[in-house]
């Protein structure tokens, strides 16, 4: 169990590294967009090369399938939930703004999480591709989600703590996987790979994407081919 959980909180380590970058300094909104746009690339190949393709070889279509409906289908009403919350249908207030990237994190990363711990237990070890891929992605939707609660009045003392309960439940996620694999069927790893992969498409088009083009600009899409060449490169090696 102690594999997993120093391997967990490796991964979930530039979260908070993001957040403190935020609260460094003020960055632009040019910055946030390229920024984000970088992460959304690299989190695009996480999802064709390390979560769909992974989940199709251990679990087979349909537990892929399913983990993919569940996922989509849970952060598309958590995230209709929170808008409902702020009273704004359709526009992020000042309350709500960069919390989206913040859910999606956690809803893609307990997932992830658990896929690593499965692994730890079946003496695959780590995938070092996929621990790089959520590191690169991680680092970006720290930093643009915390820059934008900053922006919108949010505490500093709110954002590194909401930031901080992502990463220890997802790094608890890691230690729950391992500790589920004994015995468990290969498409359970189908269904939290799926999972996974369909809360980051939903978050990615409905949030991170939208407003790495609002805010970084033309510039975004480059940025955006940049962070998933290099992710993919990762994950091909």
């Amino acid at each position: 169990m102690l594999d997993a959980l120093l391997w967990g909180a490796v991964a979930t380590s530039s979260l908070v590294v993001g957040a403190a970058l935020a609260m460094l300094r003020r960055w632009s909104d040019a910055v946030v967009g390229i920024v984000l746009a970088f992460g959304a690339g690299a989190l695009i190949a996480a999802v064709a090369f390390e979560l769909a393709e992974g989940g199709l070889a251990e679990g087979g279509p349909l537990a892929v399938g399913a983990g993919l409906a569940a996922g989509a289908l849970t952060f598309f009403f958590a995230d209709r939930a929170l808008e409902a919350g702020s009273g704004r249908r359709g526009n992020r207030g000042a309350g709500t703004a960069g919390v989206p990237l913040a859910l999606g994190a956690l809803l893609d990363g307990v997932p992830e999480q658990a896929v690593l711990g499965i692994g730890l237990a079946a003496g695959d070890g780590v995938s070092a591709a996929l621990l790089a891929a959520v590191l690169i992605s991680n680092l970006p939707e720290s930093v643009g989600s915390s820059a934008d609660m900053l922006r919108a009045g949010r505490s500093r003392r709110f954002v590194l703590l909401l930031w901080l309960g992502v990463a220890v439940v997802c790094t608890l996620a890691a230690v729950g996987g391992r500790a589920i694999a004994e015995g468990a069927p290969p498409a359970l790893t189908g269904v939290v790979d799926g999972f996974a992969a369909g809360a980051l498409l939903v978050m990615l088009v409905d949030a991170m994407i939208p407003e790495a083009r609002a805010k970084g600009g033309t510039d975004a899409g480059l940025a955006t081919v940049v962070g998933f060449a290099g992710a993919a490169s990762l994950s091909l090696l």
